[in-house]
């Protein structure tokens, strides 16, 4: 791992001023019954405010606004369950860049119907039988397109990292910040700003329990692989963690967490009846964690990364009604 060149805060800084005035700098708001029920202070990151309804928006905007004239004359191709397709779908579109975007069949049909409002071009796939990675990088090659993929890249990272940025400048240092957890882009990116920002903080990430493949990864000191799991957390029903992310991880979180689908439900229920904001259940996974560690959070300040609010309302509602 050590001859991978990893990117820095530094990136992060540079990624931030790139995406100024495209991203949304999103609130960070608070909760007098959250604080209470915890004894402590809990600041949430807001990304289900971000454009396009997710963190995913920072990183692609980052990664595309860094392409060649000859990179955004024949386009960009990107695979994801539906956060990163919006994302790379509407920066494409900003930036003038045709975008080819490899979805699940299965994907939240909000998602892919935002994903081709943007202006992408969906080519669909199964994601149980078959593997996006390599029919990306055949797109690719036969195309000429650039692959942005919606982890494991160096500009996606830096991009991620400008979230938990904003947060510690909004709300200061933090005794432990909890973070969704898919295929790592976001943790990582939030890593390089917690560790140059507030390096006592404790980094969690946090993913469904039902795919732990990261919490396996952090545990043994390799990157695990796992088939699809079963999850309402869409946007974490990842496989693995990439080669940049892991390393990341590795070096700078502190423990990967779980959290089942249950909680995720609790959650979504509590933010949008008390706090008014529709979050996905993947959004939810860092607060489900901490919701969990209450006891141990009693007199610290927490910071909460809601990851995105890309949820069909139709399958929200399904989702309320069972929670």
């Amino acid at each position: 791992m050590s001859t991978i060149a990893l990117p820095t805060y530094e990136d992060v800084q540079a990624a931030a001023r790139r995406i100024e005035g495209h991203a949304h700098r999103t609130p960070v708001m608070t909760s007098r019954t959250v604080n209470e029920a915890f004894e402590a202070d809990v600041f949430f990151k807001c990304e289900n405010l971000q454009r396009m309804g997710a963190f995913k928006f920072r990183g692609a905007f980052n990664a595309l606004s860094k392409f060649s004239e000859a990179q955004r004359k024949a386009g960009v191709v990107a695979f994801s369950s539906g956060n990163h397709a919006q994302a790379v779908a509407l920066s494409a579109r900003l930036l003038g860049i045709p975008a080819t975007i490899l979805m699940p069949l299965d994907a939240p049909a909000a998602k892919m119907d935002a994903t081709r409002g943007y202006g992408g071009r969906v080519v669909t796939y199964d994601r149980y039988t078959e593997d996006r990675e390599q029919i990306g990088q055949d797109l690719a090659r036969e195309h000429g397109l650039t692959l942005i993929p919606p982890y494991d890249h160096e500009d996606v990272i830096a991009g991620q990292g400008t979230a938990v940025k904003e947060l510690f400048e909004e709300a200061g240092e933090l005794d432990a910040l909890f973070v969704p957890l898919g295929g790592g882009g976001l943790l990582s990116g939030s890593a390089l700003s917690t560790r140059a920002l507030a390096p006592g903080c404790k980094l969690y990430g946090v993913e469904p329990e039902a795919g732990n493949d990261g919490q396996r990864s952090f545990r043994s000191g390799e990157i695990v692989h796992i088939d699809t799991p079963q999850t309402i957390a869409d946007g974490a029903q990842t496989q693995h963690l990439g080669l940049l992310t892991f390393a990341i991880i590795r070096r700078d979180v502190d423990d990967i967490l779980t959290a089942r689908d249950e909680e995720l439900t609790a959650c979504m229920r509590f933010l949008a009846e008390r706090m008014k904001l529709v979050v996905e259940p993947t959004g939810c996974l860092g607060f489900a964690a901490a919701r969990s560690m209450k006891q141990q959070l009693r007199g610290k300040r927490i910071g909460v990364l809601v990851s995105g609010g890309n949820v069909d309302i139709d399958r929200f509602g399904a989702l309320m009604r069972n929670a």
